[in-house]
């Protein structure tokens, strides 16, 4: 049997994993933390649960579809319910825009806003539609390793005038700054500056309004841990607690990896690892082909993050699931953080509160929070160490005196993480958050490739890959590698076809209002 080791056990490594043993495969995944999950990895503090990092899930046929490989239903593992509304924003003036739900809630917040943003918003939304009918239904699980696929694309990329950055596509049709803002926020996300970044990424606002936002109940950590079971009963071997220190080649084909603890031998390797660290520290040069290697050069990082998690005593019933804090400033501070690389002394925030939907993430009459500063990556020089308290002490008296009255008098748990640690837990290059930036000369073939560019039998998924970061894009970057992957099954077992035009469960009126099972 083909022997197939995964490199980062990452949603992207466990998507790989799972679609490579369904191909017949056998898989050995293999990961440095001690539990799966790479940055979905779970802290857990005196009753307190906090998801390390992603927390919102789009697309939920995504994991669906991993199950299905073996005839299996996700909702025997795991429940995932939608969230009402899909982000609070909380602009410096006191004002808030809930978005989300039916299209009509949208509108209505809207016109409350700006009503004569009400069409231009419906303008937005169909433009958003034609980008993500080929940007995310054709092209998200579509290899882009050869120049022709991409030539092929640039009458589709012309049609959709894909040199505009996702700002100037927002402003084409929004006029009220609190809306432009709200609407081009999505880039960040994936780890983009929306002044930078091209307006292909703006399918993401259409992918939230066809599939709405979701969160599995006990956390993105227990999404994990579905997924850890499901490849224990299909017997993919795990292997944690283990840094790959090397990759062994023999005529341009992977024979091994050899890790901290000794080696592993493969016939087909799969990497789920950022791929500039993958190329600078993994693989010898003569093994690269220059494409690989200008990239791992040139390609710009995307920013990075801090992230602050805390638990509290008291119950902040007001503070919705997901909530987006808005600083005085927008367009100058993203260029002091992507551009400049200046850390700033103010802020714009992402505010989890899990607790809003799955109360048992901390004890009773309590609430778990984690909220996420995009700050420069390491190449700003930025000491951390020196700096952490301080910085989140700045959060903590932003929110107090915002949103969060009496805040800073009833946290009970608190602690961080910086780019600092992103790099020495997650081996991400100068501390990224999402690898290389979603810009329009970064994005398809001129992102690294999913089929290695100089060993023949190394293929890569995960957030520096194409189609990008963010977990709609992690999970189709391990279905372009099931694509490039022979199939090594005697007899193919015969799998459900799979459409990303699957039914939306944000269109059913009755399942806005109650806490569903994906489907």
């Amino acid at each position: 049997m083909n022997k197939a080791v995964v490199i980062g056990a990452g949603f992207g490594g466990i998507a790989s994993a799972l679609r490579m043993k369904a191909k017949g495969y056998d898989v050995t995944l293999v990961d440095r933390q001690s539990e799966l999950g790479g940055r979905a990895r779970v802290f857990r503090r005196n009753g307190f649960v906090f998801d390390a990092g992603p927390t919102v899930i789009t697309a939920p046929f995504l994991f669906e579809e991993l199950f299905e490989l073996f005839d299996k239903r996700i909702e025997d593992y795991i429940d995932i319910v939608p969230v009402e509304p899909w982000y609070k924003f909380a602009y410096p003036d006191g004002d808030t825009f809930n978005y989300g739900g039916t299209l009509e809630d949208t509108l209505q917040e809207i016109r409350r806003i700006c009503p004569e943003d009400e069409n231009g918003y419906l303008e937005l939304l169909k433009e958003s539609e034609a980008i993500f009918d080929i940007g995310f239904s054709q092209l998200a699980d579509r290899p882009f390793h050869s120049l022709s696929s991409m030539v092929e694309q640039i009458p589709n990329l012309a049609k959709l005038r894909c040199y505009r950055n996702v700002w100037q596509l927002v402003c084409e049709h929004l006029k009220s700054e609190k809306l432009r803002q709200a609407f081009s926020i999505q880039p960040l996300l994936v780890g983009g500056n929306p002044f930078d970044t091209t307006c292909i990424y703006n399918l993401i606002h259409f992918l939230e309004r066809k599939w709405a936002i979701h969160f599995a109940m006990g956390g993105t950590g227990a999404l994990v841990q579905a997924l850890g079971k499901l490849m224990e009963e299909e017997g993919i071997n795990i292997q944690l607690n283990t840094t790959i220190t090397s990759i062994e080649t023999e005529n341009k084909k992977a024979t091994k990896v050899h890790c901290d603890s000794g080696e592993i031998s493969c016939d087909t390797l799969v990497s789920n690892i950022d791929p500039k660290y993958l190329y600078s520290k993994l693989i010898k040069k003569e093994d690269q082909k220059l494409s690989a290697r200008i990239k791992t050069k040139h390609a710009k990082l995307s920013m990075g993050l801090y992230v602050l998690y805390f638990g509290t005593t008291k119950k902040f019933e007001d503070i919705a699931h997901h909530t987006i804090w808005l600083g005085k400033r927008y367009e100058s501070l993203l260029d002091d953080i992507f551009n400049k690389k200046v850390l700033a002394d103010d802020f714009s925030l992402y505010l989890h509160r899990p607790t809003a939907t799955d109360p048992s993430m901390a004890p009773e009459g309590c609430d778990s929070f984690y909220v996420l500063s995009p700050v420069p990556n390491l190449s700003a020089g930025t000491q951390w160490d020196d700096i952490r308290e301080e910085y989140a002490n700045k959060i903590i008296q932003a929110l107090e005196s915002s949103i969060m009255p009496g805040l800073s008098e009833c946290v009970v748990e608190q602690f961080d993480m910086t780019p600092q640690e992103f790099s020495e837990d997650y081996l991400s290059v100068q501390g990224a958050g999402f690898s290389i930036a979603p810009t329009l000369t970064q994005s398809a073939w001129f992102r690294f490739h999913n089929k290695s560019e100089g060993i023949d039998n190394l293929y890569l998924c995960g957030a520096g890959t194409h189609p990008g970061a963010g977990l709609p894009g992690v999970l189709s970057s391990a279905k372009v590698v099931e694509r490039l992957v022979p199939e090594v099954l005697t007899h193919p077992v015969k799998r459900k076809s799979h459409s990303t035009h699957r039914p939306s469960l944000s269109t059913s009126p009755e399942l806005q209002s109650e806490s569903v099972n994906v489907k």
